[in-house]
C-alpha cells in the first residue's frame, strides 16, 4: 500500500521548463522546449526541489546526484538520482540532450 505522499507524487505534474545554472559543473544548462528540465544535460546531476513533480516545494534542496539507471520500454532511458543530503531516490527521464556516454557509465551501476 502506497503511503499519500507516494501517491501525490505519482498524481501530480506541473511544467516547469526554466533556465538554471548547474549547482554541481556550474554550466548554463537551457530549457528543454518540450517538456520539464530536471536536471542538467552536461553532468545529469538534479536538485532535490520537487515533492511532486515540478512543484518546487521540497525543503530539502539536497544535490540528486546520478547513481544508476534503467530502462523503461516505453519512456527509454530513465535517471536515478539519488539525494546526497537526505538519501531520497527520485528517477527521471532522460532528455533527448542528456550526455549519453554519463548515461551509459551508469548502467554499470546496479542499484
Amino acid at each position: 500500500m502506497k503511503n499519500k505522499r507516494e501517491e501525490t507524487h505519482i498524481s501530480r505534474f506541473t511544467q516547469k521548463d526554466e533556465e538554471f545554472i548547474c549547482s554541481n559543473c556550474g554550466k548554463k544548462v537551457s530549457k528543454l522546449g518540450y517538456t520539464s528540465r530536471n536536471h542538467c544535460p552536461y553532468c545529469l546531476h538534479s536538485k532535490h526541489v520537487d515533492i511532486n513533480p515540478g512543484d518546487r516545494q521540497e525543503t530539502c534542496h539536497g544535490d540528486l546526484e546520478p547513481v544508476s539507471m534503467e530502462i523503461d520500454s516505453k519512456k527509454g532511458y530513465i535517471i536515478i538520482h539519488k539525494c546526497k543530503k537526505c538519501g531520497a531516490i527520485r528517477k527521471n527521464k532522460a532528455a533527448k540532450d542528456d550526455n549519453i556516454d554519463l548515461i551509459i557509465k551508469l548502467s554499470s551501476n546496479p542499484l
